[in-house]
C-alpha cells in the first residue's frame, strides 16, 4: 500500500504518479482519491489511466499491465455475427440516447453483484460527453434500446467504456458498426483495458503497458479525418466488412 498514491481533490493539475508504479495485486491498481472532473478524467485517458470503483468507496485509477487493445484494422467478425449483421436485425446509431446506454451499462447483471457505474459515474461521463469527448452507440430493435456501448474519444484512440445487451449479438452488432466507422475516421487504436475472451472474439490482444503508452503518446495528438469537431454520425456508405 505504500506505493498507492492519494491525489487531492482540489487541484485537476495534480500529477498521476507514473503508471510504472502501479501493483501487481490487484493489477493495476494506481492511486485514490481525487475527482471526476472532465479535466481529471481526460488526464488520466491520456495517460493511460482509468476510474473504476464501487459505491461507498473512494475513487480508484488504474492502468493494469498487460492492455487490451483492439486496431480497427484487426477486427474479427465471426461467421455466426457475420449472418447477424446481413440479417440488420438492429438499427445502430451514434449518441443518439448517452444516458440511456450509460444506465443500461450499469443494470445488475447475472454474474455481478453490484456495479461500478455510480451516480457520480454517470454524472461525470455526462460532462464529458456534453463537451464532445464520450461518445455512445445504440442498437434498437423498433423503438427499443437493445444494446450499445460508450467511450471517450481521444485524437485517434477510442477508449472503451462499457456494452451491454438485451438481444442475441446486440452489443457486438454495434461495436462493428463503430469499429468500421473509427477505421473508416482514421482511428488507430480501441482500448478494451481488460482482456476478456468476449473481447479476444472481435479480436482484441493483450500488449504491454508500456507499448500502450508508447501508443497514446503517437495517437492521441494526431486528430481523426475531418477533425475533432466531428459530428459523431455513421456514414450512408459505411462498410462494415
Amino acid at each position: 500500500m505504500e506505493s498507492l498514491y492519494w491525489l487531492p481533490t482540489d487541484d485537476d493539475a495534480a500529477p498521476f504518479p507514473p503508471v510504472e508504479l502501479a501493483l501487481r495485486d490487484p493489477d493495476g491498481l494506481l492511486a485514490f482519491g481525487a475527482s471526476l472532473s472532465v479535466t481529471r478524467l481526460m488526464h488520466a485517458y491520456r495517460a493511460g489511466i482509468f476510474p473504476w470503483y464501487s459505491e461507498g468507496q473512494p475513487i480508484m485509477w488504474w492502468s493494469p499491465d498487460p492492455r487490451a487493445i483492439l486496431r480497427p484494422a484487426e477486427l474479427k467478425i465471426s461467421r455466426s455475427l457475420r449472418k447477424t449483421l446481413k440479417k440488420q436485425p438492429y438499427t445502430v446509431t451514434l449518441d443518439t440516447a448517452f444516458a440511456d446506454v450509460m444506465a443500461a451499462c450499469a443494470a445488475p447483471r447475472d454474474d455481478e453483484a453490484g456495479t461500478w457505474i455510480t451516480g457520480e459515474m454517470k454524472a461525470a461521463y455526462q460532462a464529458l460527453h456534453l463537451q464532445g469527448h464520450a461518445h455512445s452507440v445504440e442498437a434498437w430493435q423498433d423503438d427499443e434500446l437493445v444494446g450499445g456501448l460508450y467511450g471517450v474519444a481521444i485524437g485517434k484512440v477510442f477508449f472503451g467504456e462499457s456494452m451491454f445487451s438485451r438481444r442475441t449479438d446486440a452489443s457486438k452488432v454495434a461495436f462493428v458498426h463503430l469499429v468500421c466507422q473509427l477505421q473508416h475516421w482514421g482511428y488507430a487504436l480501441i482500448d478494451c483495458q481488460v482482456y476478456s475472451d468476449h473481447l479476444a472474439s472481435l479480436g482484441a490482444v493483450n500488449i504491454p503497458r508500456l507499448a500502450f503508452i508508447s501508443l497514446l503518446n503517437e495517437y492521441c495528438e494526431q486528430p481523426p479525418a475531418g477533425g475533432q469537431e466531428r459530428l459523431w454520425r455513421f456514414d450512408n456508405d459505411l462498410e462494415l466488412w
